[in-house]
């Protein structure tokens, strides 16, 4: 993996894993209907959609493609199912190659000259053109927030909810906020008490290093920092650090590659750990090719995030998205949160099929939305519009645990894993 690329899944890492998990809705189709209005012919068009994705980005070609393949399958059983009230949906796919001259060119092509009426699980490295569509007034539904457009920009809402004024100003004076969930999960659920933290040396993998310290002090760890060259590093001196300190977790901020050399040099050295915390970009089937060389550490891999864990079969809304991507080559977390996306579009426009389907209703529904959770699918959302940050916050989590032979093992229901816990302030 070459120097740029490295860089690039550092930041996207840190992005990802600086944001809080916040808590949008399907609202009734009455909240739309007027009874003074006269219904319009059924309009038989298809319906149009876009999906913006770095596909092609410095990260690497699948890094960012999970959100699309599941909002793809979601519109692929709708339109074998009728589509929304007899229209099919055609989706408009653009990819900006992680570059924020080829988002604003994506930008232009689905919103202005496409006339898409929304844009669905937007997934991009740069997302440059993000003003753009929140002056075109264009709903952009279930994005991934990977830096701080959707605590930015009205009419964009990310897959996790805001509670940000979203003003055209990032977060609160250009702060936003993060809680300390995950820290009191493991120290209330599994005792751990001494945490460490990786880095390279390198801006964005310290920053965000520093801020995961902060978290973990607040709950009253015992922070260990480790910190490698990010041109040479030596993960065997950090792992035999690691146990020396008896470190009982390890969060870190650093690329997949190098995870993965973290995990093997953990367990050439002996350092074995209650949980090497990941997040929801790497809860991932691929964990056994990942991680092929460190068995005891990816058996202590954890994940925690947002969603119902894409392996629980039990849940009805998990199984039917199963069913429809059984074709795929690997399954993830984020396709699930793709199809989650879709699903909240398509709820969207179907409470706009009696007076329109138009860019302004589906608007109106998502700007309202509250407790959203696409058939129990994800933590419920909201966009509140606090006018101050919170200062504290309680926060449910979706953990589970790798296992070989079993894969990810949720480890409780996601709605009651939940705890009251601080905000802290972060620069995006």
């Amino acid at each position: 993996m070459g120097r740029r690329s490295r860089v690039a899944e550092i930041l996207t890492a840190v992005l990802l894993l600086a944001l809080s998990a916040a808590c949008g809705s399907r609202l009734p189709e009455s909240d739309f209907e007027h009874a003074d209005r006269t219904t319009p012919p059924r309009d038989s068009a298809p319906l149009r959609v876009g999906i913006i994705t770095s596909a092609t980005s410095p990260v690497g070609a699948s890094a960012f493609t999970g959100p699309r393949d599941g909002a793809r399958a979601w519109f692929d059983r709708l339109n074998a199912r009728g589509g929304i009230d007899g229209r099919r949906v055609e989706v408009r796919e653009c990819d900006d190659g992680g570059s924020g001259i080829g988002d604003n060119e994506c930008v232009h092509k689905l919103v202005e000259e496409d006339k898409v009426v929304a844009l669905v699980a937007t997934t991009v490295l740069d997302y440059a053109g993000a003003s753009r569509v929140s002056r075109a007034r264009v709903p952009d539904i279930g994005g991934q927030p990977i830096g701080s457009a959707y605590d930015t920009y009205p009419h964009l809402y990310g897959i996790y909810g805001s509670l940000a004024p979203r003003d055209g100003t990032t977060g609160w004076d250009g702060k936003l906020y993060g809680g300390t969930e995950v820290y009191r999960y493991f120290k209330r659920e599994h005792g751990a008490r001494t945490a460490a933290v990786v880095s390279y040396n390198q801006s964005a993998s310290a920053a965000y290093a520093r801020l995961v310290e902060r978290g973990l002090r607040a709950e009253g760890y015992e922070v260990v920092t480790e910190q490698v060259d990010f041109a040479l590093p030596n993960f065997r001196a950090v792992a035999a650090d690691l146990k020396e300190q008896g470190a009982d977790l390890v969060f870190d901020a650093i690329d997949g590659h190098g995870n993965a050399q973290l995990c093997q040099a953990m367990d050439q050295v002996g350092a074995h750990v209650t949980a090497k915390v990941t997040n929801v970009q790497n809860w991932t089937s691929t964990v056994p090719e990942d991680y092929k060389d460190a068995p005891r550490c990816r058996n202590a891999l954890w994940a925690t995030g947002s969603s119902r864990n894409y392996e629980d079969t039990g849940d009805p809304a998990v199984r039917e998205f199963r069913e429809a991507t059984k074709g795929l080559k690997t399954h993830s977390q984020w396709q699930l949160e793709g199809w989650a996306a879709a699903r909240w579009f398509t709820d969207a426009a179907t409470s706009c099929a009696r007076t329109g389907i138009t860019r302004a209703c589906v608007d109106a529904f998502m700007n309202r939305s509250e407790g959203y959770t696409a058939a129990g699918l994800l933590l419920p959302v909201e966009f509140a519009r606090l006018p101050e940050p919170p200062q504290t916050r309680r926060t449910c989590l979706s953990v589970a645990r790798w296992q070989d032979g079993r894969g990810w093992v949720g480890q409780g229901d996601m709605n009651r894993i939940c705890f009251t816990v601080p905000q802290l302030a972060y620069s995006p």
